[in-house]
């Protein structure tokens, strides 16, 4: 058997990485995203008319219903009893249609406390309830 020893200017095998490719490939790509990103829109090109500024509507705050491990009910942080319940929200419903409610109930109330207040929200029609919780670890 024989052993080559000396280097004779033969095929050798490339120690190193060859980008060109590499960066012919993602100017393609470019070129390719850059024409079709304005064709995936969606929108009806029109021409707006121009008017005077106007304001930006109000947001308006939700209001918070709170009921605490005792079984008090609260509104925005006002003690209120859970017979009147009913009627508050009667009374703020008339002067707001819109209104929103937030609902906080302690983790150690009573079930049936939280239903004899989610009870009297849907009675008063009011649809716009958040049940605010505590996202678990």
């Amino acid at each position: 058997m024989a052993f080559k020893t000396q280097d004779d200017g033969g095929d050798d095998v490339m120690g190193e990485i060859n980008v060109t490719p590499l960066v012919d490939v993602m100017l393609v790509l470019l070129v390719v995203f850059i024409v079709t990103a304005p064709l995936l829109t969606q929108a009806v090109h029109v021409n707006l008319p121009k008017t005077a500024e106007t304001a930006a509507p109000e947001e308006k705050e939700a209001v918070y219903i709170s009921v605490d491990a005792k079984g008090k009910v609260f509104i925005d942080k006002t003690e209120i009893a859970l017979e009147v319940f009913e009627k508050e929200l009667l009374a703020r419903k008339a002067a707001d249609p819109e209104i929103a409610l937030n609902l906080n109930a302690d983790d150690a109330v009573q079930y049936g406390t939280v239903a004899k207040v989610m009870s009297s929200i849907e009675r008063s029609g009011i649809t716009k309830l958040a049940v605010l919780t505590i996202q678990d670890k």
